[in-house]
């Protein structure tokens, strides 16, 4: 059993503090009786009243608002998992986050055309398998490769250059990253899809490439931006170099292309246009479909009924029961009172 809202179970805590309360107030009341007479004379002068028949009413009370808490934490029960043979590929796509990439030569930003670009992408996915990897100077996987397109539109939405401290852009770890992150299904059309401005080129792409070649994935270059450069944004204006001058980004479209043949895959500049969409979405489609595993659903049936159904029982005996003895039911005796002689 699970709880969709476990955090109202520290409500539980509540119990145990209620209890000393009642004991509490059960110790100063008999108290405030001895102060009145004898506790024996007392207990004849009240034949009807029953302590038992009010610690069962609290406790009554107490089991109804532990079912409700219960019931708040919302119980769930029933995990169904099911499997699934999809026909797709899998495709990692590198995303460039370096500082360069603010640049705003492409509307809105290289960065954020760039996650238009990859949420249009997942778009037209069906039966395909989609993960993240982030770069600049270092990189790491943001999504493991997944069929799980609405998670792998909101790790999207939260990617910006603050997500690595290193600048640059480290393709080759990109690629190799990317390598490692498929699944071992065979036969199946992989694909690495880097999008950068290829800025501050570290090396070892093209190595990075041919070696993805050779295990069959297919390396795909996005190019984005201007070759002739634009200034990088800094919120109070323009990033400068050490003299003071200001800071242009080109895309290095001729790096972009030799790592692209090395992967032998395709090179496609990003505008702002929607070129580059539909020659990516059509290049991908030739890629070969395989069968994949399926993603695991897990259905949780809600409990809280019948923990409603029992607080709803106990609250009830709760008012029908009453704290002295009824005098119809005298004969009865469920709960012995003491003060009978």
């Amino acid at each position: 059993m699970r709880f969709e809202d476990p955090t109202y179970l520290w409500l539980l805590c509540l119990l145990p503090l209620l209890f000393l309360l009642r004991v509490a107030s059960h110790f100063k009341q008999r108290k405030r009786l001895r102060r009145l007479g004898d506790p024996q004379l007392l207990r004849q002068l009240m034949p009807d009243v029953s302590r038992a028949r009010r610690a069962v009413k609290f406790w009554l009370m107490m089991g109804a608002l532990a079912m409700l808490i219960l019931v708040l934490a919302r119980p769930q029960m029933g995990t169904h998992v099911s499997h699934d043979k999809r026909q797709g590929i899998e495709a990692i796509i590198c995303m460039d986050i370096s500082n360069s990439m603010l640049a705003e030569d492409v509307v809105p930003s290289r960065l954020e055309k760039s996650k238009m670009l990859v949420e249009n992408m997942i778009d037209h996915f069906t039966n395909d398998k989609v993960g993240l990897v982030v770069f600049a100077g270092d990189a790491f996987v943001q999504l493991p490769i997944t069929a799980d397109y609405v998670s792998a539109k909101m790790f999207l939405q939260d990617i910006n250059p603050s997500l690595i401290a290193t600048q640059g852009t480290d393709i080759g770890h990109a690629i190799q990253l990317a390598m490692h992150s498929f699944t071992q299904a065979n036969n199946i059309g992989r694909a690495i899809i880097v999008i950068t401005d290829g800025e501050d080129h570290e090396g070892g792409a093209e190595e990075a490439a041919a070696e993805a070649k050779k295990k069959g994935i297919n390396v795909f270059i996005l190019g984005v931006g201007d070759p002739h450069g634009a200034p990088i944004p800094t919120g109070d204006g323009y990033m400068k170099d050490a003299s003071g001058q200001t800071v242009m980004s080109a895309l290095n479209e001729q790096m972009c292309r030799k790592i692209a043949q090395a992967g032998s895959g395709m090179y496609i500049h990003v505008n702002n246009t929607a070129d580059a969409q539909n020659e990516l979405n059509n290049d991908l489609v030739k890629l070969q479909q395989g069968t994949t595993d399926a993603v695991v659903y897990s259905d949780y049936n809600e409990q809280f009924q019948a923990f409603a159904i029992i607080a709803l029982i106990l609250l009830v005996v709760d008012v029908c029961l009453m704290e002295t003895r009824n005098p119809l039911l005298k004969k009865v005796t469920i709960f012995k009172n003491k003060g009978k002689r």
